[in-house]
């Protein structure tokens, strides 16, 4: 980074790069659950290693930089969302969480299909479809239930989400 006249600094702040909205629209969220449901129907139909290509994708851009680049969240945030005329906001880091979740199980299935194991990929992308169907159908969102549940054993720290302590038993 090098300093302006003004006492500025120019260079990339990293910290808003990979930013994550906090807090976050629910129903954004649940939208952008139900169009995975959707692309991950569509592909374990078809059979598409493609498709398991753009949900990894999207699951990965969609943790790295939140709603911004994604487009589905974009799609959801900008576009379905506000038709919705509602807003439910809650704790971004547990969905942040969830998201890294999606990205670890869709990550996998991609893998375990170029590996050759495509009964397991499409396994995988069936428990992937099951816990997005929770959360889009349900507004069950077990990353963040699994998220509370490792805040109150002390694995991650408070200060990432005071408001979210207990974010299993904020449900109303």
């Amino acid at each position: 980074m090098s300093k302006l006249t003004d006492g500025q600094t120019t260079g990339i702040n990293w910290s808003a790069v990979f930013a994550f909205p906090n807090p976050v629209n629910e129903y954004a969220a649940r939208i952008t659950a139900g169009l995975v449901v959707l692309l991950a129907g569509a592909t374990l139909l078809s059979g598409s290693v493609w498709g398991l290509v753009l949900i990894a994708a999207g699951f990965w851009l969609r943790v790295l930089f939140g709603p911004r680049i994604s487009p589905l969240a974009l799609l959801s945030v900008k576009v379905l969302a506000p038709r919705l005329g509602r807003v439910r906001l809650v704790p971004g880091p547990p969905k942040r969480f969830a998201q890294g979740m999606g990205t670890v199980v869709s990550t996998a299935a991609l893998i375990l299909f170029l590996a050759g194991a495509a009964p397991a990929a499409w396994i995988t992308l069936a428990v992937l479809i099951a816990a997005a169907s929770l959360e889009a159908f349900a507004g069950f969102c077990l990353g963040c239930v699994i998220f509370g549940v490792l805040q109150r054993r002390g694995l991650i720290p408070e200060d990432i989400c005071e408001a979210c302590n207990n974010v299993a038993l904020k449900r109303s």
